[in-house]
């Protein structure tokens, strides 16, 4: 009898050992607006070289909403999204907490992260020109798609899309408000089409003869020759070439995909572990590989399409200053008629 006792008591001494250690098993939350499938590779590897288990939430929108209702008892960790626009308002709405990282600020260029450590960029796209594959033209500033030269020779999709306000206020960032009025009225005179659709359309114009440049993002280009968007699209990602045009007292201007860790994060030390796997030199390529992103960490793998480009310099003003003249930009967007 006092065995049965005995035995008993181990074997729930046992079961509660186990049970405790599957509660205490190391896990984290990621709210995202990233696509599934350009996501879940990383977390899978980060899985695989962890062993912490990632519970994801794909929000196509309303993050920020999302976790300010939750408040304090949030289940999110980490808050992932596109747009340097976007991760500046997650800091604004007061759901992100500073993160303190050796890895995170050596692996990553000072004006691709919050000062304060709020956010982090984890992989960029550049806007850059695509232009006819015979067109003479092998190197270009921005200042100079305003020239008249180029006039009845540009395409561009909405002015007040995010991709060309983010330019434009980067503009606004060197030059002052005046400027970038002039410049954008400059370009409007400079269409060769409205303003409208999207980025590889203005590949499609260019094989058709429609434009000799175009602005559009870098990724796009390796979306069209890999490809992925059939081929159609290969063959518009074929007829052009891409010049990395920069700013005269500056660089190339890039926008980001990033993360934050919110500010009631339950798994703090996991989420900042992830965050910091994700500038690894194997997610960093896992990037690369997915959506023909460029790396944030200098010197990590880029996709050879995208390496084709040439060397990506990096314009120096820093993320932040630049979304803070985005609605001016926006603005000067409808005083111009831009899309008109």
């Amino acid at each position: 009898m006092t065995m049965s006792i005995i035995a008993k008591s181990a074997l729930l001494s046992a079961t509660l050992l186990l049970g405790a250690s599957a509660v205490s098993a190391a896990e984290l939350n990621i709210y995202t607006t990233r696509e599934p499938g350009l996501v879940q590779p990383l977390l899978d590897a980060f899985t695989a070289a962890t062993g912490t288990k990632v519970n994801t939430v794909f929000l196509k929108d309303g993050l920020v909403e999302r976790v300010a209702a939750e408040g304090e008892s949030s289940p999110a960790d980490i808050l992932m999204t596109v747009d340097a626009g976007n991760l500046v308002d997650l800091v604004e709405k007061g759901v992100t907490q500073p993160v303190e990282s050796a890895v995170l600020t050596q692996s990553i260029p000072e004006q691709l992260r919050d000062a304060k450590g709020n956010w982090f960029a984890l992989s960029m796209r550049a806007r850059v020109v695509y232009a006819a594959k015979d067109l003479d033209l092998a190197a270009l500033n921005y200042e100079d798609l305003a020239d008249p030269k180029w006039k009845g020779k540009i395409c561009i999709r909405s002015g007040q899309h995010p991709y060309n306000t983010a330019l434009f206020a980067d503009y606004i960032a060197h030059y002052g408000a005046e400027a970038t009025e002039k410049w954008l009225a400059g370009i409007k005179d400079n269409l060769a089409r409205k303003a409208a659709g999207g980025d590889r359309d203005g590949a499609k114009d260019i094989a058709g003869g429609i434009c000799d440049i175009a602005i559009a993002n870098s990724y796009y280009v390796g979306l069209m020759r890999s490809g992925k968007g059939g081929e159609e699209q290969a063959a518009w990602g074929n007829a052009i070439k891409v010049i990395l045009p920069t700013f005269k007292d500056g660089g190339t201007q890039v926008n980001v995909s990033g993360a934050a860790v919110a500010k009631h994060a339950p798994n703090k030390a996991e989420a900042v572990k992830l965050l910091e796997y994700l500038v690894s030199d194997e997610a960093q390529k896992i990037y690369a590989q997915a959506n023909f992103e460029y790396p944030v960490k200098p010197g990590a793998a880029t996709d050879p399409i995208i390496a084709s480009f040439g060397e990506l310099k990096i314009d120096p003003k820093p993320l932040t200053e630049i979304v803070s003249h985005r609605k001016q930009a926006s603005e000067l967007v409808d005083k111009v008629g831009f899309d008109n």
